[in-house]
């Protein structure tokens, strides 16, 4: 039996609905592990590693690890994720308006 080939169009994968949603899901994940490494830390057991939290940032959910910083109040004390995350996500948010309006 033959098999059936699917052509996939790039557009269709990065449509603005998929791009939207992907952002969406990314910034939730970054405020639920913001909650859930506070959690681990007050119990004193296993912590999410910090360059997890900075990758997630970095992935595009830095609007959501900042909210879960702050409404936390988890990691303000450090120079690294108060300066970090936003620097992070304002380069992100350049750099889309860039390609998206200049390119």
């Amino acid at each position: 039996m033959p098999v059936k080939q699917t052509n996939v169009n790039i557009e269709e994968i990065f449509s603005w609905q998929n791009i939207i949603l992907y952002f969406v899901a990314i910034n939730l994940f970054g405020f639920f592990i913001m909650w859930l490494d506070k959690k681990k830390a007050k119990k004193g057991s296993w912590r999410i590693p910090e360059k997890t939290l900075f990758i997630v940032t970095a992935l595009g959910g830095g609007i959501g690890t900042i909210a879960g910083m702050y409404t936390f109040r988890h990691k303000t004390q450090k120079l690294n994720f108060v300066i970090g995350f936003p620097f992070i996500t304002i380069l992100e948010i350049v750099a889309i308006v860039y390609w998206t309006f200049f390119k």
